[in-house]
């Protein structure tokens, strides 16, 4: 697909790897819709940024989302991709010191790494749906986000693993029930990203956590994340793969 005629949809893109991401999108010459609840956040960097819009949109909701999507329709003149960055990180032990793991809690994770990502797939998909096929008979692409906790989660990390292998494993499925629309899935399993929440550690805690990278041996780049996906809008023929990001990284 075209980046530059490319009409993206970017959850949770005010801060983090989304915001990065809508960044690198606006730079490419890419038409962006953040959704994000961060009415704040979403809307300065509308402001900031050329061809980039704002929807504020819970994605655990279906009307939310529907909402958002008629508005991206409209702003951007319809829908080509979507790219789900937003999500959460919780933890704690299956049975701890507390006693076992908060169900709300659990239930909250899944619902908002998972569920809101696949709601926003769906209904984004049904709009690129309506989209006349390009030269390689593709009319959208969906990017999500795993983690490598998908793969080897740590202790603490039962419900944030869970949500992010759920992701992954939609990669493939959705791939084969959207190859006749022409719509291709991928997703992203990054590692360890040098986000606001990562430099809120301090620069120790950083070091400490970089040490077992195999190479480069530092956090990601935001902007890597944000040029990978990119490049999953741009390959005709990458479709069905959750790829890691990661540098080598295996949790211990």
């Amino acid at each position: 697909m075209d980046i530059t005629s490319a009409k993206v949809i970017v959850t949770g893109g005010a801060s983090g790897l989304g915001a990065a991401t809508v960044r690198q999108l606006s730079k490419a010459g890419a038409a962006v819709t953040i959704f994000d609840r961060n009415q704040d956040g979403g809307q300065a960097m509308a402001a900031e940024l050329e061809n980039v819009f704002f929807a504020e949109v819970d994605v655990t909701s279906e009307a939310s989302v529907s909402a958002g999507v008629n508005v991206a329709k409209t702003d951007m003149g319809g829908v080509t991709a979507a790219i789900n960055c937003a999500g959460i990180v919780t933890g704690a032990k299956t049975v701890g010191s507390k006693g076992p793991f908060p169900l709300d809690m659990f239930q909250r994770t899944i619902d908002i790494n998972l569920v809101g990502a696949f709601n926003v797939a769906r209904l984004a998909a049904a709009a690129m749906a309506e989209n006349e096929p390009n030269e390689n008979g593709e009319r959208g692409v969906i990017v999500n986000t795993a983690s490598i906790a998908a793969f080897d989660g740590q202790k603490g990390q039962a419900a944030y693993s869970a949500s992010k292998a759920g992701v992954a494993g939609l990669s493939l499925p959705m791939a084969r029930d959207m190859a006749s629309l022409g719509i291709r899935t991928n997703a992203i399993a990054p590692g360890l990203f040098l986000t606001p929440m990562l430099e809120s550690l301090g620069e120790e805690m950083m070091a400490e956590l970089a040490k077992d990278v195999v190479f480069p041996r530092r956090l990601g780049d935001p902007t890597e994340f944000a040029r990978l996906a990119q490049f999953m809008i741009e390959m005709p023929y990458l479709n069905g793969e959750t790829i890691r990001l990661d540098g080598g990284l295996r949790l211990p």
